[in-house]
C-alpha cells in the first residue's frame, strides 16, 4: 500500500520538475533572443536598402488589415504572438510549405531578425521574439510594422510602395478587389505577382476573399462583387 501511494507523490514531484525546466529555459530563451526594441529601426533600414521612400509610418487602411488579419492570421487580436495550431503548422512549414499559418508576430520576426531561415533553431527563436513583440508592441503596431517590412512581389517592399506601383493609388484609396489582392501576395510574392501571374493572384485573392467571407467581415455579395470589380491594374 506504501508502495502505491507513493506514485501520485511521484508524479506530482515529476509535473513540479517539468514545470522548474520549461521556465528556466523560457528565461533562458528570453534572455538569449534579442530585444526587439530596434524592430522599427530595422524596417526602416530595410526599406532603404530596397529603395523603398515611404517609412510605412501611416496607420494601416481597415481594408487592408483586415483582409491580411483574415488571411494570415485570424487570431491575431487574441493570440499573445503565438498560437497552438500556427505554431504546429510552423514547426512543419519546411514540410508543408504553409508558412502563412505562423502568427503575424512570427512572421515579422523571420523578416526582421533570422532572414527567413528555415531552420529550427530560428523557428524557435522567431516564436520567442513573437512574443516579445506581442509584449513591446500595440497590435495596430505590429500590423503596421508587417505591412511596412513585407515584400509584395514586383520589386515592391511595403504596403505603401505596392499600392502605388500596382495600382497608383494610397492605401487607403484601395478598393475591397485592390485590398484582397494585396494581401494574397505575402504568402508567395513572385509567384502571384499579378503584373506576372495574374492568373495565380485572382485566385488567391478569392482566398483572401472567402477568408474574409469566413470571418465575417463581408458578406457573401461582397465578396461577389469585390471579386469581379476592376483591379485598375498598372502594366496590366
Amino acid at each position: 500500500m506504501a508502495a502505491r501511494r507513493s506514485w501520485p507523490r511521484r508524479l506530482g514531484a515529476l509535473f513540479v520538475a517539468a514545470l522548474v525546466l520549461a521556465g528556466v529555459l523560457g528565461t533562458a530563451a528570453w534572455q538569449l533572443t534579442p530585444s526587439v526594441s530596434d524592430a522599427q529601426a530595422r524596417i526602416a533600414l530595410r526599406l532603404a536598402v530596397f529603395g523603398a521612400n515611404d517609412p510605412g509610418s501611416l496607420p494601416v487602411p481597415d481594408r487592408v488589415g483586415q483582409a491580411v488579419i483574415a488571411t494570415e492570421d485570424a487570431t491575431f487580436t487574441r493570440n499573445p504572438g503565438l498560437s497552438a495550431s500556427g505554431m504546429y503548422r510552423y514547426v512543419t512549414s519546411p514540410v508543408t510549405g504553409d508558412a502563412g499559418s505562423a502568427t503575424l508576430e512570427q512572421q515579422l520576426a523571420k523578416v526582421l531578425y533570422s532572414n527567413g531561415s528555415q531552420a529550427l533553431p530560428a523557428q524557435a527563436e522567431d516564436a520567442v521574439l513573437a512574443v516579445k513583440l506581442d509584449a513591446g508592441y500595440t497590435k495596430d503596431q505590429v500590423l503596421q510594422m508587417y505591412l511596412a517590412a513585407v515584400y509584395f512581389g514586383h520589386g515592391f517592399y511595403g504596403l505603401s510602395a505596392a499600392a502605388r506601383g500596382y495600382f497608383g493609388l494610397a492605401p487607403a484609396d484601395l478598393s475591397w478587389a485592390q485590398a484582397s489582392l494585396l494581401a494574397g501576395l505575402v504568402q508567395a510574392p513572385s509567384a502571384y505577382d499579378p503584373l506576372q501571374h495574374l492568373d495565380l493572384a485572382v485566385s488567391r485573392q478569392g482566398h483572401v476573399l472567402d477568408r474574409l467571407v469566413a470571418t465575417g467581415v463581408l458578406s457573401a455579395a461582397q465578396a461577389t462583387a469585390a471579386r469581379t470589380a476592376p483591379l485598375g491594374l498598372h502594366g496590366g
